[in-house]
């Protein structure tokens, strides 16, 4: 949650029956497992059915349901892209993507959702080398925290996937699990 959430500011839900409604009230394991599920929506910047869709590929997947969501999402070429340090946020990255910005091994990809694998190769377009954001963001490359699972060299313009995100390496924090069992009932 953030600083603006207004029920981690004042600690019961807004609007004139906020106080009221809170009083007696807990937080129940429906409630507590939906925070999480829209947190990670939040998060990836994902619709309701993304989200379910990712999900029951998750689950037909060998693995830890809950670990195997996580690492799909992190795949994300938006959300890769912002790791690499290619943009500020999910959103400037899911953007430049849009546009048209990035190759993956050589190829034009505008999906968002595009899943990388273990050995593509991202990188800048040559034309898009001189847009303002790409080059800013590639200025900053050392101010910031690069995931193991990717290579980075930003005199190139390039980023490369040398393993699959683990658990351990996804630092948002996110119980999985609760989002599993929610979507178990």
């Amino acid at each position: 949650m953030t600083e603006k959430c207004a029920f981690e500011r004042r600690g019961y839900p807004p609007g004139v029956h906020g106080q009221r409604a809170h009083r007696g009230s807990k937080a129940t394991n429906y409630s507590i497992q939906l925070r999480e599920k829209q947190k990670v929506k939040r998060v990836y910047g994902l619709l309701e059915a993304q989200f379910r869709g990712y999900f029951e590929k998750a689950a037909k997947r060998k693995g830890v349901t809950g670990e195997v969501l996580l690492q799909m999402l992190e795949r994300r070429l938006d959300n890769t892209v912002f790791r690499a340090g290619f943009a500020e946020s999910r959103n400037e990255a899911r953007q430049l993507v849009r546009h048209g910005h990035f190759l993956v091994n050589s190829k034009k990809v505008d999906l968002p959702s595009y899943l990388i694998k273990e050995g593509d190769i991202i990188e800048i377009r040559g034309k898009s080398r001189e847009d303002v954001r790409l080059k800013d963001a590639i200025s900053n490359l050392g101010n910031k925290v690069i995931p193991s699972w990717l290579g980075v060299e930003g005199e190139n313009f390039r980023a490369r996937v040398t393993a699959l995100p683990a658990r351990e390496e996804i630092l948002l924090p996110i119980n999985e699990q609760l989002i599993v069992e929610l979507y178990s009932k």
